[in-house]
């Protein structure tokens, strides 16, 4: 699997499509990143499955 993949995700707040690039060399992660459309801030949660499917979730700074 690349260590570098592109996913969209739509933005809580605005609501555009965004891509980010997320880093598969670790399983399960959390960090904040901002929109680059409203500029307000995502927390986004990666987890990689057994079956190397990638599994992005976007939300509100405060969920």
């Amino acid at each position: 699997m690349n260590e570098l993949q592109q996913h969209s995700i739509d933005c809580p707040y605005c609501g555009e499509v965004i891509e980010i690039d997320i880093d598969c060399s670790e399983l399960n992660q959390s960090y904040i990143e901002d929109c680059s459309v409203c500029c307000r801030p995502i927390n986004i949660t990666v987890s990689i499955d057994f079956d190397n499917q990638v599994h992005v979730h976007a939300t509100h700074e405060n969920e």
